[in-house]
């Protein structure tokens, strides 16, 4: 019998229904002859009602009470969907990603898998039974819980496939993978396949649908991903290497646009033009994991830069304590805090052969009176940062240029 690695996320287990209807897949599958391993995700929106209690409590709770807390979301999931197999008449047991042998590193909220041990997975498989795993948590070096960020049971079932050398699929509430988020643009189309470069790009930026460091381990490993609907039968997308080429695909230089409204913009201005004060401060904020994507500066004038970047909003108590430090050290420097924007990137490998795309996306934003406060570039995509009053007209029009 081949093995299986399934994830289910939070909205196919947001109900009893629901995780009866997940146990029943799990057992379609099983009846097939496969040995299955499935990871899934809190209950529902409890993750957020989890975070909502925590900041009743305190304005600012330590991050690894946080993990302690969140944690519990998924302890839930996989008690609950083990009892329902075993309801129905399928041994199934259920262990937390400690238990399991999920070793990370790194800070509380944003850890990393570093290693799984699969010893006592493969021992309730040759035992007969389905392996119920909670996503988006490990153990660190210091026994402490720790969660792997938001979309995090995404990553804790590709790693396991990796470790196990299987197929990986992930269950969720949308048919696969579209080029724009249909809530956004209801026309879009849904892709049959996507590489890994390109999803790794648009989870990256914005795109809901998975979690970049999943994406990182497939491509590493070369572990194709898929992707489909837990609430309907119809096929989805894969993740591979090398999705197959049709005359549509050789037409289309962008495969999919990615909106993030969860980062902010900041700009610096009056900065000492020295290499290395903006290294040290740049320095300061890698230290904290805070992740930065687009940065800008000024040609130096009588001494002094400007600098904007931007990064995640989340991480804003942590930046707020860097800037003001920062501020301290060179009083002459004044700090611009905008909430108000959203990152918008279109990504295809497509870009690599054909000219004009940039021009094209610019254009297209310009005819919409979509003003650019920052761009960003690679070899497969372009970023800017908008306002976020302005999101759904680029969206749309952005869309309806490119045929997504």
């Amino acid at each position: 019998m081949g093995i299986i690695v399934q994830k289910y996320g939070g909205t196919s287990m947001g109900t009893i229904d629901r995780i009866k209807n997940v146990a029943r897949r799990i057992i379609a599958k099983r009846e097939q002859g496969n040995q299955m391993v499935v990871v899934v995700s809190a209950m529902g929106k409890s993750t957020d009602e989890l975070i909502k209690m925590a900041y009743a409590i305190s304005d600012a709770p330590p991050r690894r009470e946080m993990d302690m807390l969140l944690a519990t979301g998924e302890q839930v999931s996989i008690s609950m969907l083990s009892m329902a197999l075993n309801a129905m008449g399928y041994d199934a047991i259920s262990f937390t990603g400690p238990q399991v042998g999920i070793h990370t590193m790194g800070h509380h909220g944003k850890s990393r898998i570093m290693g799984i041990e699969t010893k006592k997975i493969e021992e309730a498989l040759d035992a007969g039974k389905i392996v119920i795993v909670a996503g988006f948590q490990g153990v660190n070096d210091n026994d402490d819980i720790t969660t792997l960020g938001r979309g995090g049971s995404d990553t804790s079932a590709v790693a396991l496939s990796c470790v196990l050398g299987c197929p990986c699929e992930i269950y969720t509430d949308v048919d696969g993978i579209y080029g724009v988020d249909p809530r956004l643009y209801p026309p879009a189309k849904k892709l049959d396949a996507v590489s890994f470069d390109e999803m790794l790009e648009m989870a990256s930026l914005g795109a809901g649908v998975m979690h970049a460091r999943a994406i990182e381990l497939g491509s590493k490993y070369n572990a194709e991903i898929y992707v489909a609907s837990s609430l309907n039968d119809v096929p989805g997308t894969l993740i591979t290497e090398h999705p197959p080429v049709d005359e549509s695909r050789k037409r289309q230089a962008i495969t999919g646009m990615a909106v993030d409204n969860d980062e902010l913009m900041i700009s610096l201005k009056n900065v000492p033009y020295d290499t290395n004060i903006t290294a040290q401060f740049f320095s300061n904020l890698a230290q904290k994991s805070i992740n930065i994507d687009m940065i800008s500066q000024t040609a130096p004038v009588y001494g002094a830069i400007n600098i904007s970047f931007s990064a995640p909003i989340e991480d804003l108590p942590e930046l707020r304590t860097i800037l003001y430090d920062f501020m301290e050290k060179y009083p002459q420097v004044e700090m611009d805090i905008d909430k108000e924007v959203s990152k918008l990137s279109v990504v295809g490998s497509g870009m690599k052969s054909q000219a004009g795309v940039a021009a094209k996306f610019f254009a297209t934003l310009e005819n919409n009176n979509v003003p650019i406060l920052m761009i960003t570039t690679s070899e497969i995509r372009i970023s800017c940062v908008i306002p976020s009053e302005l999101k759904e007209t680029a969206v749309m029009a952005t869309a309806d240029a490119f045929n997504l």
